[in-house]
C-alpha cells in the first residue's frame, strides 16, 4: 500500500488532501506543528489504521521510518494576518522546512510536491498569470516574508530534481476557499461570511476594484493529486479563472446572506496585488483539469459550514482577529 507524507496536515487545504488519499487507499502520515493548524480538522481520521499524525515542526530535521512513496509540503501559514503575525517562521518553514523534506525524499526516493502560490507573481504587470511571468515582488516588503519563501521553495524544488535527479511537482495555488477556514485568519471569504453572520458591515479595502480569482476546495483538491500523478515537473498554476472585483464579491456575500449590511472602505494593504487571475492553459493540456464548482454554488456550502459554527466561536474568531 502507497505511503504519503502530508505536512501542513492540521490545516485548511491539507486537512483536505488527508481526506482524499485516505479516500484513494493510501496510508497518510499526516505532520503539523499547529501554529496555525487545528486538530479538529482531521480528528475525524485518528480512528483510522491508515491515518498516523506526528506532532513536529518540519523546521527542524524530519525523521520517518520506513517507505515513503510521497510527500506533500503544505506546511506555511497561507494568510497575511499570520505571516506578518510570524514572519520568522514563515521564512524558515518555506526555506528550511522545503530544505528538509527534498532530503527525506531523496534519502526516501519519494516524489514530492511542493505548495507555491499565486504571491510568486507579487503585484503582476502581466495579466492574466502564466507559469512563465516572474512576477513583481518585494523582497523587503512586509509580504515579502511569504512571498520570497516560497520562490526559494521553487528554487530549491527545482535545484534538487536538476541536481539529484529528484522526482519533483510544484503546484501554484490561487485563492481557495471551503470548510475548515478559519473565521479570523483575514481572508476574503471568511471575513466576509464571519462580518455578516455578526451582522457588522463588510470591510473593503481601497476601493474594491483589485480582483481575485476564488478557487472551490473540491476543485484544488482534484488539481494537486493529478499534478502529483503527472509526469510534469514544471510550476502549474491551479486556481479559477472566473475573475471578480473585491466590491462585487463583497456584494454577492451579501445577496448570499440575506442581510442588509453595508460596505465600509479601509485604506489597502501595502503591496496588496491588484490583480489576480490564473492562467490555467497550462493544467487544461497537461492535466486534463479545470474547475467545476461554481463561485456562488461553492459558497453556499461554505456560508452552510459557517452558520453551523457556535456564537462563541463566532466571536471568539473576532476577538482573536481584532487582537
Amino acid at each position: 500500500m502507497k505511503r504519503v507524507l502530508i505536512t501542513g496536515a492540521a490545516g485548511f487545504l491539507g486537512s483536505h488532501l488527508c481526506d482524499r488519499f485516505i479516500a484513494e487507499g493510501f496510508n497518510v502520515i499526516g505532520m503539523d506543528n499547529l501554529i496555525t493548524g487545528d486538530l479538529k480538522n482531521i480528528e475525524h481520521l485518528f480512528p483510522l489504521e491508515r491515518f498516523e499524525f506526528h506532532h513536529h515542526d518540519v523546521s527542524k530535521f524530519v525523521h520517518i521510518s520506513g517507505n515513503l512513496d510521497y510527500i506533500l509540503h503544505f506546511a506555511s501559514p497561507a494568510s497575511p494576518i499570520d505571516y506578518l503575525k510570524i514572519p520568522i517562521q514563515t521564512l524558515k518553514v518555506g526555506s528550511l522546512g522545503t530544505l528538509n523534506l527534498l532530503g527525506l525524499a531523496k534519502e526516501k526516493s519519494a516524489r514530492i510536491l511542493v505548495a507555491s502560490t499565486s504571491e510568486v507573481y507579487g503585484d503582476p504587470l502581466v495579466h492574466p498569470q502564466n507559469e512563465d511571468y516572474y512576477g513583481n515582488v518585494s523582497p523587503i516588503g512586509p509580504r515579502g516574508v511569504y512571498d520570497e519563501a516560497k520562490r526559494f521553495m521553487e528554487s530549491i524544488t527545482m535545484a534538487y530534481h536538476r541536481h539529484h535527479g529528484l522526482d519533483t511537482r510544484i503546484v501554484r495555488i490561487f485563492n481557495t476557499y471551503g470548510s475548515r477556514m478559519r473565521l479570523n485568519d483575514g481572508r476574503v471569504v471568511p471575513a466576509f461570511i464571519g462580518q455578516a453572520l455578526r451582522g457588522e458591515d463588510l470591510t473593503v479595502f481601497g476601493d474594491g476594484s483589485q480582483t481575485r480569482s476564488f478557487t472551490y476546495i473540491d476543485d484544488q483538491v482534484e488539481g494537486i493529486y493529478r499534478l502529483l500523478m503527472s509526469d510534469y515537473v514544471e510550476p502549474i498554476n491551479i486556481g479559477n479563472p472566473d475573475e471578480t472585483t473585491i466590491l462585487e464579491f463583497a456584494e454577492e456575500i451579501i445577496k448570499l446572506t440575506g442581510t442588509d449590511q453595508k460596505i465600509i472602505f479601509k485604506p489597502l494593504p501595502k503591496d496588496d496585488p491588484l490583480q489576480r487571475q490564473p492562467d490555467i492553459t497550462r493544467a487544461r493540456e497537461i492535466l486534463g483539469w479545470e474547475p467545476k464548482v461554481h463561485r456562488f454554488e461553492g459558497l453556499k456550502i461554505v456560508y452552510e459550514y459557517f452558520k453551523s459554527l457556535s456564537q462563541d466561536e463566532l466571536y471568539q474568531a473576532h476577538r482573536d482577529f481584532q487582537s
